[in-house]
Order: structure tokens, then C-alpha cells, then sequence
């Protein structure tokens, strides 16, 4: 198993476990699903080193990006100390793996690389398995809310309860 950035060549893998995660959630969790992800926002993620993939004998098992900042969805909490997981999505072949937790502990020594004091992510909706499961992998619930203005976020967002998580280093 290894992490490491994804490549622009990674872009329709990415795109495709995008779309099985999507599928997923609208039977795992229907009403607050993915929506479909602009081109240009993933190539610029990925050419800002900010996309990641885990992958195992050859293949991407898992990607997730990262910001470095998230003040419309962190509000008044966003503190420039934190590095922010987004869309993590499992390749269906390699589900079953708790590659929350593997994310979650190769954070925290990004994250103290990059002289971070916090990880944290968020989900919309109250989806108390996922919430459960995110608890169970290290990171502190830390309430649910609606976003005081969604403009300019992805879809699933827009008038959506927003749970949020962290871990403190």
C-alpha cells in the first residue's frame, strides 16, 4: 500500500470512483449526493499536489483531496492551522478496508509537516453510520449546522446541515 499525489493521467479514475461513490451514497444514504465534479477544479487540485490516491498492487484503492483553507464551510472557526479532507471515494474492489483510519493517521504526519495544529472534514446530512464511523477513526464530532452562505460551494452543499469533524494534534 502506498499514498502519494494523484497525476493528471489519474483525472478519469478519479472521475470514475466519483461516480460509483455517488451511486453508492443514493443507496447507502439518498437525498444529499455528490454532485458532478467540474473538470478544471480536479486538474487544478491535482496540479496543486492537493489530490491523493492510496493504491495497492497497481491500482487506486482510494482518493481524497486536501485544503489548506475552509473558511466558507468553517465560518468563524477557520483558524489557517488546519488542513481540510475532501471527498474521500473507495475504489468498490478495496471496500471494507478502513481507509478512513489510514487517511486519518497519514494526516496527522502530513499535517505536521506542514506545521498544522488540526485535521478536519465534514459531511453533509445527519447520516449517524457515517458520523459513527468518522468517530471511530479518531476524528471529534463537533455538532451539525447549516452554512450561513453556500454561494459558490459545490451543489451538495446548498442548503444542507453540514456536520463537521476534527482532530487536534
Amino acid at each position: 500500500m502506498t499514498i502519494m499525489n494523484s497525476t493528471v493521467a489519474d483525472i478519469p479514475e478519479i472521475f470514475r470512483l466519483y461516480k460509483l461513490a455517488t451511486d453508492y451514497q443514493k443507496i447507502t444514504f439518498p437525498g444529499n449526493l455528490w454532485p458532478e465534479f467540474d473538470q478544471d477544479f480536479i486538474k487544478t487540485e491535482v496540479l496543486e499536489n492537493r489530490q491523493f490516491k492510496l493504491v495497492i498492487d497497481d491500482q487506486i484503492a482510494c482518493i481524497w483531496a486536501i485544503t489548506y483553507n475552509d473558511v466558507q464551510i468553517w465560518e468563524e472557526k477557520e483558524n489557517d492551522d488546519s488542513i481540510y479532507l475532501h471527498r474521500i471515494a473507495t475504489n468498490p474492489d478495496f471496500r471494507g478496508n478502513n481507509f478512513v483510519q489510514i487517511i486519518a493517521n497519514w494526516s496527522k504526519a502530513f499535517a505536521k509537516e506542514e506545521h498544522k495544529k488540526f485535521i478536519r472534514m465534514d459531511t453533509c446530512g445527519q447520516n449517524d453510520r457515517l458520523i459513527n464511523h468518522y468517530k471511530n477513526c479518531g476524528f471529534n464530532f463537533l455538532g451539525m449546522k447549516k452554512l450561513k452562505n453556500s454561494a459558490g460551494l459545490q451543489a451538495h452543499y446548498q442548503d444542507a446541515d453540514v456536520c463537521y469533524f476534527e482532530i487536534q494534534l
